[in-house]
């Protein structure tokens, strides 16, 4: 593709050097650099990309985008090249994610692109919209926090939204499949680096609001405005679906040029759900008046079926249709996913981690099985917010019987100031009932021998993942091997 061609719309500032040049690819990161590549140098938090140009055109970059003309030109003298265009742009950050939209030829463009949203609930709603559609006879992708989907053929995702060559990269790859729709994760750090920016959107979902990423964000309102910042930026013939039940539902749509569409579980809505009976195999739902079975358990899920049902309405699925298909979709990996054993135990993985997600779960488990003990098993990610710590052990101490605190993914903080950050949030009485085990393995070996006949046992914050990151070391651990290990050696 020629260069000229690539870099439109991107805030080109100036040019030095051929805009008719021809270019292989585009990539952000020196190493993938191949002959002909154009390289973005983005200034990132860790490194800025600029002192990587001497790099990406000894590896045979042709071209470069960069903020820092001079620093550009001083990279090019330092690797001796010739005939390096180079491109100043406003900010490299935009210009990357309009260039690798230019570069795949605009594929969200040519799909029903769904992105949704949110503190809690966007893997389970982008996954179940996958496996609906596809249901339905639909050809679909899915860029979700566990894996990307073209068509049926999958692979392991890196970050909850991946950077704008991969997305652009995966959508042409669905283009090609023949996918019809495309259904994503957009996160508030995605819509914050400009991640998304370029991306046409169908739909944007906003599922709640609640405390997470102010490791990142520093304040709440800061992690609103990027939030919000995907409403704001949806066209006109786009569908704003917003959760009016959440503080900020109204908040995130109040300045969307989209048509606003409104899903509630508790009020009057254009969209509306209720939970009639529900047990540890699924719930009943009245769903737009119509009754609904659902495997799926608990308010938070009941929400995410009401997204799903709504999104699939407003795109035009007969609702009935879609009440059927809704009722054979399955959980999404590591979400209340349920593993009995000996004793009428019930272990319980889920990905809860965050205070709001673990006072859903540890509510739902209780209201499903209010006469049987609930213990709660939870760590916190280091490196991470420190200021929910204290907040869930709260919750825990509220709500279960018996706590166990553990190690997550500690990364270079250590699991015991990890935990005693948790331990803050428990009085007396919370502390009495609660061990502190930093090994997650003996942790919840620990919690199933404690457990009384019929028990209930909540393992929350690995969820789908398959492995602890302690120190710099990711090591495999898989909470359902260890729990079916455990449940094997016991009878």
């Amino acid at each position: 593709m020629i260069l000229e061609k690539v870099i439109a719309g991107s805030g080109v500032i100036a040019i030095e050097g051929n805009p008719h040049a021809e270019i292989s690819s585009v990539c952000n990161d020196s190493r993938k650099v191949a002959h002909g590549s154009l390289f973005i140098a983005v200034k990132g938090f860790a490194s800025d990309g600029h002192t990587y140009i001497a790099t990406a055109i000894g590896k045979g970059a042709c071209a470069i985008v960069c903020e820092d003309m001079d620093m550009a030109r001083s990279q090019v003298a330092q690797a001796g090249a010739e005939g390096i265009t180079l491109v100043q742009v406003g900010s490299s950050r935009h210009a990357l994610a309009i260039i690798a939209a230019n570069f795949y030829d605009n594929p969200s463009e040519k799909l029903t692109l769904v992105g949704i949203t949110g503190t809690n609930g966007k893997t389970t709603t982008v996954t179940l919209l996958h496996r609906m559609f596809t249901a339905l006879g639909y050809n679909c992708g899915l860029l979700s926090t566990i894996a990307n989907y073209v068509g049926n053929r999958g692979t392991e995702a890196v970050n909850t939204t991946s950077d704008p060559i991969t997305i652009n990269s995966l959508m042409s790859e669905m283009v090609d499949a023949g996918c019809e729709y495309c259904f994503m994760e957009v996160s508030s750090i995605g819509v914050e680096q400009e991640r998304v920016a370029g991306l046409k959107f169908k739909v944007g979902i906003f599922s709640n609001l609640t405390h997470d990423h102010l490791d990142y964000h520093k304040t709440f309102a800061e992690y609103l405005r990027c939030k919000k910042l995907f409403f704001d930026t949806l066209s006109a013939d786009a569908y704003a679906i917003t959760n009016i039940d959440d503080r900020n539902g109204m908040v995130m749509v109040q300045n969307t040029k989209a048509q606003v569409v409104t899903y509630s579980c508790r009020k009057i809505a254009d969209h509306t759900c209720r939970i009639i009976e529900q047990s540890f195999e699924g719930m009943l739902l009245r769903m737009d008046e119509k009754e609904s079975w659902s495997c799926l358990i608990g308010m938070h899920n009941a929400y995410n079926l009401l997204a799903i049902y709504t999104t699939a309405v407003v795109l035009g699925s007969d609702p009935q249709e879609v009440l059927v298909a809704l009722s054979s979709l399955r959980p999404a990996p590591g979400r209340l996913e349920n593993i009995r054993g000996p004793r009428d135990i019930s272990v319980i993985i889920d990905y809860a981690h965050t205070p709001d997600a673990l006072e859903n779960v540890l509510k739902t488990l209780r209201e499903i099985a209010p006469d049987r003990e609930l213990i709660c098993l939870f760590g916190c990610g280091g490196d991470r917010d420190k200021t929910k710590r204290p907040e869930m052990a709260a919750i825990a101490q509220k709500l279960a019987d018996r706590i166990v605190v553990t190690s997550d993914n500690s990364r270079t903080e250590k699991t015991s100031d990890i935990m005693a950050d948790i331990k803050a949030g428990m009085d007396t009485s919370g502390r009495a009932r609660s061990l502190f085990i930093e090994d997650r393995e003996e942790a919840i070996r620990t919690a199933i021998m404690i457990a009384s006949q019929g028990a209930t046992i909540l393992l929350a914050g690995k969820g789908h993942e398959t492995y602890q990151i302690i120190g710099t070391e990711k090591k495999h651990f898989d909470e359902k091997e260890i729990v079916n290990g455990i449940f094997e050696t016991a009878e």
